[in-house]
Order: C-alpha cells, then structure tokens, then sequence
C-alpha cells in the first residue's frame, strides 16, 4: 500500500515536473520572442534611435512622413556617417494617400563631365579605387530631398532640419557599431586630405559613449535652411565644394553641380502570389530581385519547407542567373542594349527555371559588380496613411574619404560601381549613372500598401530581400519572425578562366540550419561556410488596413530602432 502511493505520487512529482518545465519552456520563447510596436498615428524604423526619436517628434509636429524621412536621413548623416551623408545619393518609394498612388524618386549623381575614359588612359588609371577624387560622383541625396518636399512636404525645411542642426553643435553619443566601423574606416582614409581634421578631431577617433560634435555639418545644415536645398548645388556651398575640388586636383565642376536634377520615375513591378513587388527601375537593380521573385514563383515553395535544402538549392541557382543578367545587362538606362521589361518576362523567367538542375549546383559568375559596404534604411508612415520606404549612403562606408572641412561630410565613392569592362551597360563613362545596389521595398495587395521594407547591408540587397518575401508570403511569418529569422548569402566566385567553370561559389549560413540539409547541399556540389549574425538589417512597417494601424519591426543584428504613436 506505501509502495503503491510512493509510485502515485511520484508519478505525480514526475508530471507535475514535466508540466512546469513545459510551461517554462513555453514562457522562455514567449519571453524571448520580441513583439512587433504597434502605432495608429504614425510609426518610424530607422538604423538609429536618435533617428528614430527626431522622426516621431516631426509627426509629432504636425510633419508628414515625407517631412519626418527627411528629417531622419538628415540626422543618420550625422550620427552614422560611417554610411550616409550629404555626399551620398538617395533612392525612394513613396506611397501617396491623397492620389492612392507610388511614386519613385532616383536621386542619384553622375560620373564628373570632365573625368572622361580618355583621360583615364592618357593618365594611366586602369580602374577607379574606392578612395580619393577620383571615385566621387555628384551626390544627390539633398536634391532628393528638394523634391521630395516640394512634392510632398507639410513642414517647413527650417523646421525640418532643426533637430539635426542642434546635436551637430551640441554633440551626440556615438554607439558601439559606429565606432568600429569609424575605426575601420578611418584606417582607409586617414591621408586623404581634409579628413582627419572633421573625422579623427585633435588626432583622436570617437570611442563608444564618446560625444562627438560636428559644427561644420551643423553650419552647412543652417545654410541650407536659410538659402534652401539647392543652395548645395547652386550657392554658396556649391562654391566650397567646386574650390575644394579644383585645389585639390579633384573633377566636380560647378556645371557638374548646376545641371544636377533628381528625377521622379515610374516603379515597376511584378506580382507574387497576389502580392504586388514593387522597385524602382534601372540604373536601380531592384528590377534584378523583382526577376528572382519570378523565377522563384515557378515552384510551390510552401511544399518544399522552410530552410529546406530544395528550397536553398532553387533560391542559390536562381540567384546565380539573375545575377549574370544584372552585370552583363544592367546600367543607366540610356546606356542599356535590352528593354528592362525583357528582364521581368515571364519567357525569361521560364527559361532560367528550366535551366536549373536539381540535382547540381551550377557554376557561379565571378564577380562583377561591387556592392557597397553599408546603407541606411528609413521607412515611415503617418496618420494620414502616407508611406516611404528610402535608402540612402555614402557607397562604401565613408565613401571617398574627400571632405571639404567647412561643409563637415564625406563625398560617396559610387564611380567604384561601375564594371572594368568597357563592353557592358554599366562600364565606366563621363556624365553616366552607375548601378544603383541599394532597394527601398515597398509591397502593396489589391491596390493597398501592405508593407514598407528593407536591409542595410549592402551585399545582401536582393538576396535579403527576397528572403523576407518568401518567409512572409510564402510561409506566412510575422513581421518580428521574418526580422530575426536565419538568413543566408550566396558569394559569387571570385576566380576567373578556365577553373571558374567548375566553381558554385559559397553559400554562407547563419547559426541554425540543420546539419542535414547541409549535408544534402554539400552532395548537390554547393560550398558551405558558416557565419553568425552576419546579414543584418532589416526594418519594416506592415499596414494592417482592418484595425487601421501599423506593425513595425527592427531585428537583434544591428541598432535599428521601431517607434509609433
């Protein structure tokens, strides 16, 4: 009788252990799964919590989200110049609730006038390296901003560059990841003239924690909201730019300045699985992603698994495809042989899917375009029901390195975009965009914005991007999920001649795939690296149009920051 209620109530001990660990067990991952912020007035993502903050409190103002966009990008120029910057160009989406409509805006400079390839072979130069005169292009970035308030602006530019005015005299603290990548970067640029007296101030590189202030930035900032947003490329800081240029053997021209203009241009799309995929046309390679999305689509991908080795097989070839149309038929769009609708034809997407073995990895191009190190992303959406999904940078972290001390910025080094190869749309050009590699997302259904989205690590532009698409259509993730989810990279080879033909290039995986599916990979011919955390980046809003709010989410790799009202 003992022993029988002794093996009763361990029985009982045993269940009720179990029972607790579970509920244990159940609370970890709810403790440890992040919620999405949720805002009915206005919500704002961006790579940076100052950013975020000054955004929300132009809302706040009575801002729309075109004003609270800009006034984040002018606050990242300052706080994260390691990847944005005056001296940079911009590309964006924005949704329009007033016309129900997207519009695309390409703010992106061309190659100087006077730096033609004929100098180039008379001076010797076989390619352009990422530091010094000669990699800058025209930024565009504060023309983008001239039309995009002009178009849509509430605000005005005095109030909407205020916040950033006053931390540029005032100082902000500078985080951990800015700092290292400071450092990185400031090894690379360090003797480029005039850069060490705004960015490594008294000899000294800002330290986490540090503040740092920039009164140069805060003064051309002022000036352009007295003398207005063209002042950049007309007036006096105009001026200073082509001085600095000139005395320093650089090639802006103030006609180079004067005749820059951002265009306003049509999106293009393409539809999956009753989602409409929306990016900006050439020289943007968004259009490049929106044919991957194509070819993908051939395939019931919910079927075959999430992170499923079929899965990873089909999106590495298709990548592999995409990517040789991307440098051998991509560029500025004058300079492009073939129609960029042939790119998203449902022909060319036939063929490529036929063309991929199942059983094989193909060889992988070397590669050809080379894609910058670090991108902003901002994205905001307001009461009014109005959306923007922009990225701004500088190209390569700190771009150029070339700083004009009085103005306090970096100018991009995008002419580094442009293919050695003088036979291809996007080979180098005088007065010629390059390929633009950064994409603002915007998704919409049946006509309604759905979700405004994007990465900011610069490689992983179209790759990412599709990841995020695949996790939240095809396999119906939340919007935090999708964040945090695993991701991978496909690196395209890096050799060339007759031993390139049997090369797949890498496919490189965070923590978390199944040993198995590795193993099944590897037998198809794929080559298999691990990193941890390496692919990060991503913000977005999704638009919930039943209970009239937004979901907004920023993922654990990176010190993005979600806030709404």
């Amino acid at each position: 009788m003992i022993r029988h209620i002794t093996g009763s109530l361990l029985l009982l001990l045993v269940f009720t252990a179990e029972a607790t660990l579970a509920q244990m067990h159940v609370y970890q991952k709810k403790a440890n799964a992040r919620s999405e912020v949720i805002g009915r007035k206005g919500i704002v993502a961006t790579s940076h919590p100052l950013a975020t903050q000054v955004a929300i409190d132009i809302l706040k103002l009575g801002g729309n989200a075109v004003d609270a966009a800009i006034a984040a990008n002018a606050i990242l120029a300052l706080v994260e110049p390691v990847a944005a910057g005056l001296g940079g160009d911009l590309e964006a989406l924005i949704w329009d609730a007033a016309t129900a409509e997207l519009y695309g805006l390409s703010a992106v400079g061309k190659s100087p006038a006077a730096l033609t390839p004929e100098f180039l072979r008379k001076s010797k130069i076989k390619e352009i390296l990422p530091a010094g005169m000669i990699s800058v292009t025209v930024p565009g970035c504060v023309d983008g901003w001239q039309e995009m308030h002009k178009k849509f602006g509430k605000l005005s530019i005095e109030e909407i560059l205020a916040p950033a005015i006053s931390y540029a005299n005032d100082g902000f603290p500078v985080t951990e990841a800015v700092a290292e990548f400071w450092q990185l970067e400031a090894q690379r640029l360090k003797d480029i003239p005039s850069f060490a007296e705004v960015f490594i101030p008294g000899g000294q590189l800002p330290a986490k924690g540090e503040l740092f202030r920039n009164p140069s930035l805060a003064n051309t900032f002022k000036r352009l909201s007295e003398a207005g947003l063209r002042d950049f490329y007309e007036g006096d800081i105009a001026c200073d730019i082509v001085s600095h240029f000139k005395s320093n053997n650089g090639f802006l021209t103030s006609n180079d300045l004067e005749l820059y203009h951002s265009q306003w241009v049509s999106p293009v799309s393409t539809n999956y699985r009753g989602f409409d995929i929306w990016a900006l046309p050439p020289s943007n390679q968004g259009i490049i992603l929106l044919g991957m999305m194509n070819i993908m689509k051939e395939k019931d991908i919910r079927s075959m698994g999430a992170n499923s080795s079929e899965l990873l097989h089909l999106f590495v070839e298709s990548k592999k495809l995409v990517y040789e149309d991307r440098d051998k038929l991509l560029g500025d769009k004058d300079a492009m042989r073939v129609a960029p609708a042939s790119i998203l034809s449902e022909q060319s997407a036939k063929e490529k899917f036929m063309a991929i073995k199942t059983d094989k990895a193909g060889k992988s191009d070397p590669k050809g375009l080379a894609e910058n190190d670090n991108t902003v992303y901002i994205t905001v959406a307001d009461r009014f029901g109005n959306m923007v999904s922009l990225v701004q940078n500088n190209y390569m972290g700190m771009g150029s390195g070339v700083v004009v001390p009085t103005l306090g910025f970096v100018f991009q080094n995008r002419a580094v975009a442009f293919l050695k190869d003088q036979n291809r749309p996007n080979s180098y050009n005088a007065a010629k965009k390059p390929v633009f590699t950064a994409i603002p997302g915007f998704v919409s259904k049946a006509g309604k914005p759905w979700l405004c989205f994007g990465i900011t690590d610069g490689k992983m532009q179209i790759q990412g991007h599709a990841q995020v698409l695949i996790d939240m259509v095809d396999f119906e993730l939340k919007l935090q999920k999708t964040a945090d989810a695993g991701r991978f990279y496909h690196e395209s080879s890096v050799l060339s001649g007759p031993q390139y033909t049997n090369e797949s290039g890498w496919l490189i995986l965070e923590k978390g795939f199944n040993y198995e599916i590795i193993r099944e990979l590897m037998k198809k011919g794929h080559r298999i690296k691990f990193d941890v955390d390496a692919y990060g980046g991503f913000l977005g809003i999704m638009r919930d149009t039943i209970n009239g709010v937004y979901y907004g989410a920023a993922e654990s790799r990176f010190d993005g920051q979600v806030s709404g009202y």
